[in-house]
């Protein structure tokens, strides 16, 4: 979602409640009775810089990890502005109570998490583990009802997706949002291409495994009906060549046989070749 649409907030009882300026990490909103925070937020890592916060999934415990806020300044406002979040944190924890995660996935844009719940706190490590809960179950005045394992398929399903709105971010930046075959620029025919899947070793949601293409493209590339070869050079399956099948398929697949692909300008953001190589292996197969 843009941030623009999350700085509305929500309307409750006639009364605009805000979700937080998307600065601060911890968010209580000042409508509320309640000690607890509403809302978390991890800022999107920018281009070639490391994320601003330390969170992040840990694998061991298959949980969200979310540090302590730290004071912006020496000031004493400033520490006691950290205190408070860091005790709207800590109450959300001993409450039970559900929280929204707003994870970061490019400048202005952000995935939702919701429910999570704070699970356990580490302060020695100045952070908590956060599981997803479940949307209807865990909303209920009952609270956190729902059993350990569906929590933790829910939260490695959330994983799962933020992973991917950041895959497809990165590689539409990369490709400047058009087709890498054909050049086509409307985003909502735009999908971001695995080239290795993700059960694969060496799959992954990094932007060197990914190439833009339209949707005709990538389930054509999926099916082995087209493939790439390490050079970055387009082939089309034999038996799609040797048809005759009106102007989708000699205009929209026959006609891009041989040709390059576009590649980003960027150096380090362009398709593997080993990668290229090992998918294109599966196309030469296949045909």
């Amino acid at each position: 979602m843009p941030v623009s649409a999350l700085r509305e907030g929500f309307s409750y009882m006639g009364t605009r409640v805000s979700l937080g300026s998307f600065y601060s990490g911890i968010f209580r909103p000042k409508e509320m009775v309640g000690p607890a925070a509403l809302a978390l937020v991890t800022a999107a890592p920018k281009v070639n810089r490391p994320a601003p916060y330390e969170d992040e999934f840990d694998e061991e415990t298959g949980r969200f990890t979310y540090r302590f806020r730290d004071p912006q300044n020496d000031s004493l406002a400033a520490a006691r502005a950290a205190e408070a979040d860091n005790r709207a944190l800590l109450a959300a924890h001993e409450l039970a109570v559900p929280l929204i995660y707003f994870r970061g996935i490019a400048p202005g844009q952000y995935a939702v998490v919701a429910p999570v719940f704070v699970m356990s706190v580490d302060q020695e490590k100045r952070l908590v583990e956060m599981e997803a809960g479940l949307p209807v179950a865990d909303m209920t005045p009952a609270g956190l009802v729902s059993e350990e394992e569906l929590r933790r398929y829910a939260t490695r399903e959330a994983v799962f997706r933020l992973h991917q709105h950041r895959f497809r971010t990165a590689v539409m930046r990369a490709y400047a949002t058009r087709c890498a075959v054909c050049s086509l620029r409307e985003a909502a025919l735009l999908q971001a291409a695995h080239i290795v899947e993700d059960a694969n070793p060496r799959g992954g949601a990094t932007v060197i495994n990914g190439i833009a293409l339209c949707a005709i493209h990538h389930l054509a590339y999926d099916r082995n009906l087209m493939g790439i070869d390490p050079s970055g050079v387009v082939h089309i399956a034999r038996r799609l060549l040797d048809e005759s099948d009106g102007p989708m398929l000699s205009n929209g697949l026959q006609g891009f046989h041989g040709a390059p692909i576009l590649q980003p300008r960027r150096a380090d953001e362009r398709p593997d070749p080993v990668r290229l190589e090992s998918r294109f292996s599966d196309f030469t197969a296949a045909a």
